[in-house]
């Protein structure tokens, strides 16, 4: 094992190990945690319990190893992202992590953007879907029940750009102008929005591959692009995935143009429909054709848009989970920011970085356990027992504390276990 300069390893609990094909889960793991900045301090103490709770009512252990990122990272090491907290999320595999601040004027673009990047977790993995009791701005939440594959590397996400007065964009526009036969205006800063095959196809064997496994549930894996107007980068995207589909899934997938053609539109037992929205189109879907949907992957920047509008259907982002995984590893966190106005006030939601323990416990194999997080999250709900955004939504409720809530939570998991 490795030694950390500044991270305390427990001295009980194992390893996860990835054997290159799939994880090794021991029943009591050692589990990196970040807190993260502004709620992180509220949220992520609230989860970790309620998280040990669950692992512990079925019959396994968590120890939590704290590493860091954000502001406290930068008091401890002198930086935002140390090496040494990649290097124990590299070692251990897996970590839960609460919201962080990106510094203003300098460094990361985004240290939520550095950090999938430098482990190459390639896919942003959001489900979406209502809990029993949440209010929602539309008729028929519980019609939600789709999983996001975000592609997290490229796309405008590399960040490559420069500002319009550098010479850097001079450069590119002189060069588009002169040598690709383009017309770019004087005053225009440049952007580069790379889509691979590899990067793609990557993503979206993820996507067919969690469709195939969980096909007593969803049924269909939708590409969503803008493949009419950027043809060459998202029509791509979609064309690459129908090559995944045709070479690499042959028997298990088939397209919807077969799907009517061939089985008069019911989905055989056996297979999965791929099928392709534009990304405008799929904004709109989402709210007049819901159940249509299960499993949707997309390039980057779609991925941010569905995700959020998606999750504004069930009850917003304050509820919404997230995941961003690679090849036997992954880090969970909520899809909202730090809030920092109610930082340190034990008030605010911790369902949201919950509900992201909820996915890691599926990444390891404990679906008992994320089955009983998320019943017992609901149960709290329903009792009207709630933190302050639910509570003034509802009548008759009872306002509770960040902590509370986990504790209510973890209450209500002992019956229901």
């Amino acid at each position: 094992m490795t030694e950390f300069e500044k991270i305390k390893v427990p001295e009980d609990g194992e390893k996860i190990v990835w054997d290159g094909k799939e994880l090794q889960v021991p029943d009591n793991p050692i589990i990196p945690q970040i807190e993260g900045d502004g709620t992180g301090k509220d949220v992520s103490p609230a989860a970790k319990k309620v998280l040990k709770a669950a692992a512990r009512e079925t019959g396994r252990d968590i120890h939590w190893m704290d590493i860091h990122a954000g502001k406290t990272a930068k008091e401890i090491y002198g930086k935002y992202l140390p090496q040494e907290t990649l290097d124990a999320i590299e070692e251990f595999r897996l970590a839960l992590k609460g919201p962080l601040t990106t510094p203003v004027g300098g460094g990361f673009r985004s240290l939520n953007v550095a950090i999938r990047q430098k482990l190459d977790l390639y896919a942003c993995v959001r489900p979406v879907y209502h809990l029993a009791g949440v209010p929602s701005p539309v008729k028929n939440p519980e019609q939600m029940d789709m999983v996001i594959f975000r592609e997290n590397t490229e796309d405008v996400y590399a960040g490559i750009e420069w500002a319009r007065d550098t010479k850097e964009a001079e450069k590119a526009r002189d060069f588009l102008s002169e040598k690709m036969d383009t017309d770019i205006p004087s005053d225009s800063g440049i952007g580069i929005k790379p889509i691979s095959e590899g990067a793609s196809k990557r993503l979206i064997r993820k996507a067919i591959d969690y469709t195939l496994k969980n096909r007593d549930h969803y049924e269909s894996m939708t590409l969503v692009h803008k493949g009419n107007i950027m043809k060459f980068t998202e029509g791509a995207f979609r064309d690459w995935g129908y090559e995944v589909a045709e070479d690499e899934y042959s028997g298990k997938v088939i397209t919807e143009d077969e799907l009517w053609e061939e089985h008069d539109g019911k989905v055989p037992e056996d297979v999965i429909v791929i099928k392709d929205r534009l990304a405008d189109n799929m904004l709109q879907q989402l709210l007049t054709r819901t159940p249509l949907y299960d499993v949707l992957a997309m390039p980057n920047l779609n991925g941010d848009y569905l995700s959020d509008a998606a999750a504004g259907q069930v009850g917003g982002l304050g509820i919404a989970p997230g995941s961003n995984i690679g090849d036997g590893k992954g880090v969970f966190e909520p899809t909202h920011g730090t809030a920092p106005v109610h930082a340190g006030k034990d008030k605010v939601n911790p369902t949201g970085i919950i509900l992201s323990g909820r996915i890691m416990f599926e990444f390891m194999g404990w679906e008992d356990a994320g089955e009983l997080v998320k019943k017992s999250i609901e149960q709290t709900i329903k009792d009207k027992t709630v933190t302050y955004d639910i509570h003034r939504q509802i009548e008759g409720g009872k306002k509770v504390k960040c902590s509370e809530f986990a504790d209510l939570v973890i209450e209500n998991m002992k019956s229901l276990s």
